[in-house]
């Protein structure tokens, strides 16, 4: 079994919190649309949105608030106020100013490991606000580099690793996503170690590889410096 070198580190609800601003939002939707549809109907309109606006506007912020002003002319038959419109515009802004707040053990965890092995973020969504939660975490400066991808494959996890000087084969990815953290790079040949936030976003859902001898889980990034020594205890012996 090739030696680990590389490690890496998903961002959102990894290593600081995202999902739970999506939901405020979401309900600040629904609440302005309350006269046009019920919750419930509105959120399967703007998740079906979301999904088949993705190849168009890509994850994150940005996309998902296009996919809000779709969703509310659609449901009203193009007649949304404008000054819902508005505040729909003012619902993204507000999330792209959104403080970045840490999730338990993230900084302690990456800054274990980047002592030993090349540790990478890899992360997706809009440009500028993964820069700005990223200037704001405090985590920038452990990293030895940084991904921002528009999506996260399996040819793009081992065209990453390629850069950073190592094979798939010698490198893990750590994050919540089972769908696009840890899949791809167990298909890649990698590991995948999957932490479990409490909110996940619906597109990103999928069942565990379970059984397959390079998928581990974790309940918070607590446990991943002992995982990773263990894991070269048994190379090793």
């Amino acid at each position: 079994m090739p030696t680990l070198t590389t490690i890496g580190f998903d961002a959102d609800d990894t290593l600081w919190q995202n999902e739970a601003s999506f939901r405020l939002t979401q309900d600040r939707f629904t609440g302005l649309l309350a006269d046009f549809a019920d919750p419930d109907h509105l959120h399967d309109r703007l998740l079906a949105a979301e999904r088949r606006n993705l190849g168009h506007y890509g994850f994150g912020v940005k996309g998902f608030t296009l996919s809000m002003i779709e969703t509310a002319i659609e449901v009203t038959e193009a007649r949304v106020p404008a000054a819902v419109i508005a505040e729909l515009v003012a619902a993204g802004r507000d999330m792209l100013e959104h403080p970045t707040e840490l999730l338990p053990h993230a900084r302690d965890a990456v800054a274990a490991l980047a002592d030993q092995y090349r540790v990478i973020l890899i992360t997706k969504g809009d440009l500028l606000d993964q820069e700005r939660k990223l200037a704001q975490s405090g985590l920038g400066d452990l990293f030895h580099g940084v991904e921002i991808v528009s999506n996260k494959t399996a040819p793009v996890y081992a065209q990453i690793f390629a850069r950073h000087g190592s094979t798939a084969a010698q490198a893990m990815m750590v994050g919540n996503s089972l769908k696009s953290d840890v899949i791809p790079v167990i298909e890649a040949g990698g590991w995948g170690v999957h932490v479990p936030h409490g909110l996940t976003w619906a597109l990103e859902h999928a069942d565990p590889p379970t059984g397959h001898p390079r998928f581990h889980s974790l309940p918070d990034l607590g446990g991943l410096p002992d995982l990773v020594a263990g894991m070269q205890r048994t190379h090793n012996t």
